[in-house]
């Protein structure tokens, strides 16, 4: 039996497989634990796998092996990874961000590692770039990269068919560099970087910037309320300069997009964001294309499972 755990800044989720098979059983979700001890999240994950256990009814002694798909970044902590996850760790930004704890880091590895022999733990997106590869929209591709636009904004990468990962398995943090010149407070990402990708865009920045859910606020656009155009022109001008940098940086074939701010509107913003990327230096982009995700809005389940099959 396998335990497949997928942690982000709303929900952690859990789910089991068994050997060689594809099948996720016994899928148990919480929102993220973010108050007390900094192994709040670590706690969370085995007591969902012991639930998720309970509910097939197998002993947790059951599980050979966990994989691990995370929002990051992540730092080493005596060789194990910690998460400095800018919606998981108040510490990092301070008391202006909102999150109800102080915590630097959140150590995961380690206590997963006191109960399980084999534990695997991946960015998300890096890991959500593996289970695309393998089944989704990515298949064949060896220059590739897959973006989440969720409550944050993450990126795995793909070139000459190897996944880059980086010296602390950090590499894609695309969504905490800089493509705009806008330093309003009100985009102050939880990494404490002041109007980064995250802060502007991401589903968290959304709501707290243009006082509405993202979901709400691109309904509107879709009715054609101008100001609500006016504003998802720019999230998408946003999101279209850091996936066209992708591709001129890396040389890529072919971007996926999932996470829940993209998937519930993808309809309305892979077109926008495709025009972001043709037409600009046509030797690099010609016949690049966004895709949506193929594993949909399971991709993050199946991002865990890839890391453990």
């Amino acid at each position: 039996m396998r335990a497949c755990v997928d942690i982000g800044g709303t929900k952690v989720a859990v789910s089991l497989a068994l050997p060689g098979n594809d099948t996720l059983l016994a899928r148990q979700s919480e929102p993220t634990a973010k108050t007390g001890h900094n192994d709040a999240v670590a706690q969370q994950v085995l007591r969902l796998i012991d639930a998720a256990c309970v509910a097939i009814g197998v002993s947790s002694s059951a599980i050979e092996s966990v994989g691990v798909s995370s929002a990051g970044p992540f730092v080493l902590n005596n060789g194990c990874i910690e998460l400095a996850t800018p919606n998981i760790c108040g510490g990092l930004a301070g008391p202006a961000r909102g999150l109800p704890n102080d915590w630097m880091t959140a150590p995961i590895e380690a206590p997963l590692r006191e109960r399980f022999a084999r534990v695997r733990v991946e960015n998300d997106a890096v890991a959500a770039l593996e289970a695309e590869r393998r089944w989704g929209a990515l298949q064949g591709l060896d220059h590739c990269a897959y973006v989440t636009w969720s409550t944050g904004v993450g990126v795995g990468l793909c070139v000459d068919g190897r996944p880059l990962r980086g010296k602390n398995g950090n590499a894609g943090h695309a969504g905490h560099t800089f493509v705009s010149d806008d330093d309003n407070r009100d985009a102050l990402c939880g990494c404490g970087n002041v109007g980064d990708v995250e802060g502007l865009i991401a589903g968290n920045a959304i709501a707290r910037r243009f006082g509405q859910p993202a979901e709400g606020l691109f309904k509107a656009a879709v009715a054609g309320e101008p100001e609500a155009v006016r504003t998802t022109d720019a999230l998408c001008r946003v999101m279209g300069r850091t996936l066209y940098n992708l591709v001129a940086t890396l040389d890529l074939q072919a971007i996926s997009l999932g996470g829940s701010v993209f998937w519930h509107n993808r309809d309305f913003l892979l077109p926008r964001l495709q025009a972001h990327i043709d037409g600009h230096l046509a030797p690099l982009t010609r016949g690049v294309r966004l895709h949506a995700a193929g594993l949909g809005d399971k991709v993050g389940d199946y991002a865990a499972l890839a890391l453990v099959d």
